[in-house]
């Protein structure tokens, strides 16, 4: 049974939301002077949100640094921005992420985050992004650890089911926790609670009976519920519901919170099959390393959202390795057999297919395409002769949607009249949308979260502790 309490004098900032967006907030709130409280709706052994599976965050930097090597300029990055949205971005916000971004890096550190210098550690070059020493887990635990020590007052297990603000001086949450709702005024609010990926009726809407077959990358406690109330009071939205972020990962991972190491990255070194033992698209087609995010949404598509990457030995031996081992089988019919494909369709997917292949050795392999195949394979065709034979069942795998909230220059929520909220802001991937309408740029999700999370914490801590009421117009 749950119990209900009248209002309670809460703090200046109540942040809504444990990730790195709502660390951020919560530190920089509390750095400004305010007093905080950090409520997060996952156990404190699942906090953090998606971050815990992340390892960079891309910055704009105009030299090299001990973090990340050569350099990447705002225009630069403002490029790749626009050309992987398509457009579909807020260029003012877009470039106040992009210049604080070259700052963020050492805020972190200043607040115990590590990061890894390329020249001794173990992760790719990469001149666009820095990387988390010891990964996104670390830098969650990080930054927890300082918000505790700053006194940031934090809460798990605490799931806010319903929101009152206005033009009046507080806003107010009913927080659920252990069976009793609590209702927490504060002066300013600051919602950092993602998007509605791991809702799985949401996604139905927009995508229909194929969400049944997505497996939700991140962390299953990001349903949208802030985000449905937000819309419900008349807040503005952002984005597309029925565009999202999908990568191919390994259908026998986790439904939800399997992260990055149930990507599957070796799709140039084989052939994809659907469950018809047929191939459906060129797998030589994508030749930067992004090429599975391509593939995720192509699997989503096939019949029951389901497919399979076939290698043979030699493939294998080029592929990177992978959380689980792939099936193996001697022959073609037997690993058909073992995934329950139709041993006769994938032999002759498989003998077309390799007929098609340029044997010589004159072509570099990368350059080698096939010859009078439907659908081709336009780089990397080897044919697959070399036994074993191995196999991943593959599934789309959904990081976030672009949806959310729109936000003003000071993260403030907007409403449908036009008007912001006097003392509600937004922070990461609940409002990313705004700037992120389409595609997705390697490590941006962190640069999302921790620059808009900070920026956010500091502007409703000024509004919290301002002696004037600022105006909602």
């Amino acid at each position: 049974m749950v119990s209900e309490t009248p209002a309670s004098r809460g703090p200046d900032v109540l942040v809504v939301g444990g990730g790195s967006a709502g660390l951020c907030a919560a530190i920089a709130a509390r750095r400004s002077g305010a007093s905080v409280r950090l409520v997060e709706w996952a156990p404190a052994a699942l906090r953090g949100g998606n971050t815990r599976h992340a390892r960079n965050f891309r910055l704009m930097h105009d030299r090299p640094t001990r973090y990340v090597p050569d350099s990447y300029s705002e225009d630069a990055f403002f490029k790749d921005l626009l050309r992987v949205t398509g457009g579909a971005t807020d260029e003012r916000l877009a470039r106040v992420l992009i210049h604080c971004s070259a700052t963020i890096a050492p805020w972190l550190e200043s607040h115990g985050v590590r990061l890894q210098d390329p020249a001794s550690g173990a992760m790719p070059y990469s001149k666009r992004t820095a990387f988390f020493l010891g990964g996104g887990k670390a830098m969650i635990n990080a930054l927890y650890m300082t918000a505790a020590k700053l006194g940031v007052r934090i809460g798990y297990d605490s799931e806010v089911v319903a929101l009152a603000f206005g033009d009046g001086p507080d806003c107010e949450a009913d927080i659920l926790h252990d069976g009793r709702i609590d209702r927490i005024a504060a002066k300013t609010m600051v919602l950092c609670s993602g998007g509605h990926q791991a809702n799985i009726g949401w996604l139905r809407e927009s995508f229909g009976a194929a969400a049944d077959g997505f497996m939700i990358r991140g962390t299953p406690y990001v349903t949208g519920s802030i985000l449905r109330l937000l819309l419900d009071a008349g807040v503005k939205p952002a984005g597309d519901p029925s565009r999202a972020h999908m990568v191919a990962v390994d259908a026998r991972g986790p439904k939800f919170d399997g992260g990055i190491v149930t990507r599957i990255t070796a799709i140039p070194h084989g052939i994809v099959v659907d469950r018809d033992g047929r191939r459906f698209h060129d797998e030589g087609e994508d030749a930067r390393k992004t090429h599975f995010a391509r593939w995720g949404a192509r699997i989503a598509e096939c019949p029951g959202q389901i497919a399979w990457l076939i290698l043979d030995a030699e493939g294998f031996e080029r592929a990177l390795p992978t959380a689980l081992p792939p099936v193996r089988a001697d022959t073609i019919t037997v690993l058909a057999t073992s995934l329950g494909l139709d041993p006769a369709t994938l032999e002759t997917t498989i003998k077309d297919f390799n007929a098609a292949t340029d044997t010589s050795n004159d072509v570099p392999l990368i350059e080698r395409c096939t010859q009078g195949l439907t659908p081709p394979k336009s780089r990397a065709a080897v044919a697959l002769a070399v036994p074993p034979f191995a196999a991943y069942p593959l599934r789309p795998g959904i990081t976030f949607t672009h949806f959310g909230v729109t936000v003003d220059d000071h993260l403030r929520l907007m409403k449908n009249d036009g008007r912001p909220a006097r003392n509600m802001f937004a922070a990461g991937m609940i409002m990313a949308a705004n700037v992120l309408g389409d595609g997705y740029l390697a490590g941006l999700g962190v640069t999302l979260s921790t620059v808009y999370g900070r920026l956010a914490g500091e502007e409703a801590a000024r509004v919290a502790l301002s002696d004037e009421p600022e105006s909602g117009s």
